[in-house]
């Protein structure tokens, strides 16, 4: 339950403080006068927190529960105080929430307390909520996000259910090759060592079993090196737009720009929808996309949007979007119906998107299995190979 700092004075007007814990300010109020105590004045005990942001299971809970609540004629504080007292939440989140409560008692506007918090609420929260309290549709607005991000959160679940069997034969190899190498051909070495020469793969096989089996802690820090220098190549911005340029490249990179094409529709769509100029709803969607090399191209879409130019012209030569994205768009501009051909074409493409995620599965999977196979096949060659020879021999002196 949350805890709440009161002030309160008894039947002989004395002055008691202290801290008490309530489900509401009500139930406080209420257990305070069966005790024979005024109720002066309590406020939520709000704990300091490192911010951090919402996933987006989170967001669409929040946002669903919001919309709800205040559809139903519940105030804006005592939803989100209804909001923070859902047993099934972190004490991140009613910690959260507590502060957010806190501001907007104070006249802040629930948009503005949004932005104090960053970045615990994504940009795209924050400006539709913005939207909504101008125009006066917040409970719609509310439930439209809470769609926006369970859609999210549901394409993000299915990559990582699609990533599993990928994951699961990359431990397989590393658990196969660690026994054979550290175990099994440490076995075969007192034969080895009695036949004249030895063919080159199983030289180098050998070399390797020795390295792992005597000196594997030196390859343990290598790894811990490897993955820590890696982590910080990756977060230098030249690198990581190179990446995400070869990204949009191939055969993959046709997968991929269905998904980053879904998720720059569906968030063009809300933001749109939601009363947002178009120029602005571009700033914000590009953030969405996941991939700097396509955001990078959106300073001239910008440009060329102020200019006057249509969304359809202006985003049709950035290399990292289906065709299909900007054709719909031109008809949604013509015909005067843009929010409702970006839901539809957001919709298309989200399902789209979790097929490609599909097919980028059906692709890792056998290329993972090829690897392990011809790494065991290379390793059982470099050990039959040299015992065939020796029998060989054998068999020309006798």
């Amino acid at each position: 339950m949350p805890e709440y700092k009161y002030r309160a004075q008894d039947s002989k007007g004395k002055i008691v403080k202290g801290k008490a814990e309530a489900y509401d300010e009500s139930d406080l109020q209420k257990r305070f006068h069966e005790s024979g105590l005024l109720l002066l004045d309590v406020k939520p005990v709000v704990k300091q927190i490192a911010l951090k942001p919402l996933k987006k299971p989170q967001l669409a809970d929040f946002c669903r529960q919001l919309g709800t609540l205040i559809k139903a004629g519940v105030t804006l504080v005592r939803a989100i105080e209804i909001t923070s007292n859902d047993e099934s939440l972190s004490d991140y989140e009613k910690q959260l929430y507590l502060k957010l409560r806190q501001r907007i008692i104070q006249g802040v506007s629930l948009s503005v307390a949004m932005s104090e918090l960053d970045p615990a609420f994504p940009p795209l929260l924050i400006y539709m909520i913005k939207a909504a309290e101008t125009s006066g549709s917040l409970d719609t607005t509310c439930l439209r996000l809470a769609d926006q991000f369970t859609r999210d959160a549901q394409l993000e679940q299915t990559a990582k259910n699609a990533l599993t069997y990928p994951k699961i034969l990359m431990v397989l190899l590393v658990v196969v090759l660690m026994i054979l190498f550290g175990y099994v051909l440490p076995q075969f070495e007192e034969i080895f060592s009695t036949l004249p020469s030895l063919p080159l793969p199983t030289k180098i096989l050998m070399g390797i079993s020795n390295f792992v089996a005597t000196k594997w802690y030196i390859l343990a820090v290598i790894v811990v090196l490897g993955i820590i220098f890696g982590k910080m190549i990756l977060k230098i911005p030249a690198v990581k737009f190179q990446i995400d340029r070869i990204k949009t490249k191939g055969a993959w990179g046709k997968l991929l720009k269905i998904i980053y094409s879904a998720r720059f529709a569906r968030t063009l769509s809300s933001l749109y929808s939601s009363g947002i100029p178009v120029y602005n709803c571009i700033q914000i969607a590009k953030s969405t996309i996941g991939n700097m090399y396509i955001e990078s191209q959106f300073d001239e879409v910008e440009s060329k949007v102020l200019g006057g130019m249509n969304v359809s012209t202006a985003i049709q030569n950035v290399d990292g979007f289906v065709s299909k994205l900007p054709a719909t768009i031109k008809v949604g501009e013509e015909t005067g119906m843009l929010g409702t051909m970006l839901e539809s074409v957001s919709n298309d493409l989200d399902f789209y998107s979790q097929q490609a995620l599909i097919r980028l599965t059906s692709y890792i999977e056998p290329i993972m299995i090829v690897v392990m196979a011809a790494l065991v096949g290379f390793i059982m060659i470099a050990i039959i190979q040299p015992i065939y020879q020796s029998y060989s021999t054998i068999g020309a002196g006798t």
